[in-house]
């Protein structure tokens, strides 16, 4: 989703600290500004652009926010809005673990879909001035005071949020485990939306790699381990480059295509997530940026980063495998070093 496409038609804040002892709820929308207007599109277009949200749907029959959006017009933005942050602040209320926040309810339109984001904006404290009036007005006294509700700024990202398409009432959520009744629980989509949700794409990518790797340890040795290694990356580089991302059991046959018991083995870790035969597309330059580089790390403490291109070129860096086991780095046809401070 492009920020520029985005097109916020209302708003309503909802303060929701249990600390007071219950929700400060909105009558009225929110009037505001291009800089507020830029601050909410940045915030939406991080949650639908990156690769953190997880793709989800409402169970029907037992979600109340399905319920209150199923027949949703602009007329009941407010209504449903001060219900939906009700029903957030119940959850928050009992569950001393989940911080305080505001709540900020926005209807969008980005190109020809209509959109609601429930953004939660969790409070930071930050230290900031205040000036009080001497006693009879005879000059001002500043001092510096710590503001416990200071919101999120335009550069953080959100810890829990969701975007909904009203078309269809798929939604994309983002969110953070926190503990509930003694255990770490996704609070947001499975107590508050109650929704289903398929994994994240970086979550996807980060299981495959741990996946490749944890197979690559078990069956080969420590010189042959660090060749396929790189070599995995590269490949996984190259199908994001590309394609935009990978089948899982399409990446299989490229890593293991020389040994059919290890790509059995990768399988079936991958069944264990259902993910045998899933797409990983990362979005995200933060996700794949890991995977534009080679980072090695020596037994002696050197560190050695060679970019992905670089790496591939046989006319600027060779790994040799020496007669005694070990393994030497040479970076060829070098015009110009530097050394930086």
């Amino acid at each position: 989703m492009n920020k520029e496409d985005i097109r916020i038609k209302h708003v309503a804040v909802h303060i929701l600290d249990p600390t007071i002892g219950m929700p400060v709820l909105s009558d009225t929308e929110l009037e505001f500004g291009s800089e507020v207007a830029e601050f909410l599109k940045e915030h939406i277009a991080k949650i639908c652009s990156g690769d953190d949200a997880k793709e989800c749907r409402f169970y029907k029959e037992e979600s109340e926010i399905y319920n209150l959006l199923a027949s949703y017009s602009d007329d009941d933005f407010i209504t449903a809005g001060r219900e939906i942050a009700a029903r957030l602040y119940e959850i928050m209320a009992g569950n001393i673990d989940i911080p305080a926040a505001d709540l900020m309810v926005v209807r969008f339109k980005e190109r020809d879909d209509e959109y609601l984001a429930l953004l939660k904006m969790n409070y930071k404290a930050c230290y900031t001035h205040r000036t009080l009036a001497l006693e009879g007005g005879e000059g001002n006294s500043n001092e510096i005071i710590r503001h416990r509700s200071i919101l999120p700024s335009q550069s953080q990202r959100l810890t829990e949020a969701a975007v909904i398409r009203l078309a269809d009432l798929s939604l994309r959520v983002i969110e953070k485990k926190y503990e509930v009744n003694g255990e770490k629980t996704d609070y947001f989509s499975f107590l508050f939306l109650k929704c289903s949700a398929h994994l994240s794409h970086r979550s996807k990518l980060s299981i495959v790699s741990r996946a490749v790797e944890s197979i690559q340890k078990e069956g080969f040795d420590e010189t042959e381990r660090f060749e396929k290694q790189m070599r995995a990356k590269s490949i996984i580089q190259e199908e994001i480059e590309e394609k935009g991302g990978f089948v899982v059991e399409d990446l299989a046959e490229k890593i293991f295509d020389e040994h059919p018991e290890l790509k059995t083995a990768f399988q079936d870790k991958m069944e264990k997530y259902n993910m045998v035969k899933e797409e990983v597309q990362p979005q995200s330059e933060n996700t794949v940026r890991k995977y534009q580089n080679q980072h090695l790390y020596t037994d002696t403490g050197i560190e050695i980063k060679i970019p992905m291109d670089q790496y591939k070129n046989p006319k600027s860096v060779e790994f040799i495998t020496n007669p005694d086991g070990t393994i030497s780095v040479l970076i060829k046809n070098i015009e110009h070093l530097e050394a930086r401070m």
